[in-house]
């Protein structure tokens, strides 16, 4: 096939935004980044200029009239994915949707249903399932390196400070979704069934100065799980912690164990005078997962090329918020919550 033969927009223009578009701009194959949405005309154009194309729109409805794009890739607030997913849909687009999917069950059903009618494609982009090392992971598993899988433990924390809409649950549904988003697929992905029953406790530690408008937020989560096979899980998350951004994994067999989480930037150590040992510890997600990025993206424009189903589907994303659902009712309630 010819190179270029899908046109992409990028709708929303932000950090993990632009990591897409530099992928669809000059590194995936048969894939060519035409357009570029933000409903700030500001950033619309920066990012249009940065990526060195012609066209931007600060309405998504606009791009979607446009004929040169066939799919679309969704980086804005969870809020939003709804509307757009299923828009896109009708206007015959493939779909690449940030996680998390969506605010609730619901509004998946309505994003997988208008995609399922449209015939077109709909992946959830759960990247670390395109990291070369959890690919790894997950065949050693497959292939019994550890026996059969008993506990699965992911943890994600992030060096940022919470965006502002974030605070309010009602427009995010909090730090689960937007941070742990990744681990609670991770889970599913390396146990092979799907949660029964979760526990989960919250705590706001480093964001203090809005606990009197936003009572319900918590920047600190840890969650157990129970799968339906009787496997079991544990989950934290966090944000502002300041050393650097954390991501690990690991996972207990009966006969083994894989370790899964890479700490440091750089391979670079120093020494010095005072006998300590020096090595800068992870700066980033874009950093640790680049290659996972690229790897996700490609992929999309393959499925959409070979007319197969893609590697995470709206139903992937679709029991991850079931799971962000009950692990925030599980905090508001104080009890473990059935699925």
């Amino acid at each position: 096939m010819k190179q270029g033969n899908i046109g992409v927009c990028i709708v929303g223009a932000g950090r993990a935004g632009m990591i897409h578009a530099h992928n669809f701009r000059r590194n995936v194959s048969h894939a060519r980044l035409v357009a570029v949405v933000d409903p700030n005309r500001e950033a619309a154009e920066r990012a249009a200029k940065e990526l060195g194309i012609e066209r931007y729109y600060t309405d998504y409805k606009q791009a979607l009239e446009d004929r040169d794009i066939q799919a679309v890739v969704v980086v804005t607030p969870t809020i939003y994915h709804r509307d757009i997913v299923v828009a896109a849909a009708g206007a015959g687009k493939h779909v690449l949707c940030e996680k998390p999917m969506a605010m609730n069950e619901r509004e998946c059903d309505e994003m997988i249903a208008a995609c399922e009618a449209a015939g077109v494609t709909l992946q959830i982009a759960f990247m670390r399932r395109f990291d070369e090392s959890f690919v790894e992971a997950k065949r050693a598993i497959d292939e019994g390196a550890i026996g059969e899988v008993v506990l699965v433990k992911s943890l994600t924390r992030g060096p940022s400070q919470p965006m502002p809409w974030m605070y309010d649950l009602a427009k995010s549904n909090g730090p689960l979704a937007e941070v742990n988003s990744h681990d609670i697929d991770t889970i599913r992905w390396f146990a092979g069934a799907e949660v029964s029953e979760v526990y989960a406790i919250g705590g706001n530690f480093r964001s203090r100065e809005i606990a009197a408008a936003y009572p319900d937020f918590y920047d600190n989560v840890t969650m157990t799980a129970r799968f339906a096979n009787g496997r079991q899980a544990s989950i934290d998350g966090a944000l502002a912690v300041r050393y650097g951004y954390d991501s690990r994994v690991e996972i207990l067999g009966t006969e083994g164990v894989v370790f899964l989480g890479q700490t440091h930037e750089k391979t670079t150590i120093v020494a010095g005078p005072d006998r300590l040992l020096r090595r800068p510890f992870m700066n980033s997600w874009r950093s640790l997962f680049k290659e996972a990025y690229l790897a996700e993206d490609t992929d999309f424009i393959a499925s959409i090329l070979e007319n197969r189903p893609p590697r995470v589907t709206g139903h992937d994303g679709k029991m991850a918020v079931r799971v962000v659902e009950a692990g925030n009712a599980s905090i508001k309630a104080g009890t473990p919550v059935k699925l």
